[in-house]
């Protein structure tokens, strides 16, 4: 099925620092290019790949898993660690998630994680009954578009493929169980109002890693979709100083 218009895959080639950009669950790149075009900007290698299943139509994530996701994750930062000296992985949401796990991975072959409302697990009631529920019901009303800021649009699907947040949910408990394995320096966006993953998230990331060098920042006017919200400069500035002090 054709990739729904601005939900295309983005790079850029720049020098040898290299930065992979995740997107979030039934998310696409729309919601991530302004931050990727901001990096390449400083002359740095990025790229901006659309995840299995996204930027079509939300029945074609019924048909992927996670491992499908974080193969494409882990197939973008092996490009980029064949031509840079020092690699970074950001992601917002599951695009956290993804990074969590490919620096469970990949130890000190990354340089450096930025998160942005990054998810391990759900506080949603009916996370119980996910098991029983994806088998019988294909998906549930979306969560797009939590952005506080008029006139945005992240390209996002308007439905929960649920047999894909199944799937989700045991990315979250293999990254639970290694999170002790993150050690690279950490940069956290958490927005102050999030109506998508809920803080204990953060949470929790914050208090299990081993990373000792590790800065959360609360962001006070965006909701969960941060990239495209009021402080999607603050993530711009306060990333690039991230990347400028842990490469020069």
């Amino acid at each position: 099925m054709p990739v729904v218009p601005g939900a295309e895959p983005w790079s850029s080639d720049g020098n040898e620092v290299g930065i992979l950009v995740l997107h979030g669950f039934t998310g696409s790149p729309k919601s991530m290019r302004p931050w990727a075009e901001e990096l390449a900007a400083q002359g740095w290698t990025v790229r901006l790949p659309l995840l299995p299943g996204h930027g079509t139509s939300w029945q074609d994530m019924n048909l992927t898993s996670w491992e499908d996701w974080y193969a494409e994750a882990d197939k973008g930062l092996r490009d980029l660690q064949s031509r840079c000296t020092h690699v970074f992985v950001m992601g917002l949401s599951m695009g956290g998630s993804l990074t969590l796990r490919l620096a469970e991975h990949h130890g000190s072959a990354i340089t450096g994680i930025v998160l942005v409302n990054p998810a391990v697990h759900s506080e949603r009631p009916d996370r119980h009954l996910l098991p029983l529920l994806q088998r019988f019901i294909p998906s549930f009303p979306g969560i797009s578009n939590d952005i506080a800021k008029p006139g945005q649009d992240e390209g996002a699907y308007d439905k929960i493929p649920l047999k894909a947040a199944y799937s989700l949910s045991f990315l979250w408990k293999a990254i639970k169980h290694d999170i002790a394995k993150v050690t690279q320096p950490m940069l956290l966006f958490r927005s102050a109002v999030d109506h998508v993953v809920e803080a204990s998230n953060s949470e929790f990331i914050l208090t299990h890693v081993s990373s000792k060098d590790a800065v959360e920042v609360v962001l006070p006017d965006s909701f969960h979709v941060a990239t495209l919200d009021h402080d999607a400069e603050v993530i711009v500035r306060d990333s690039i100083a991230f990347v400028r002090r842990l490469t020069t």
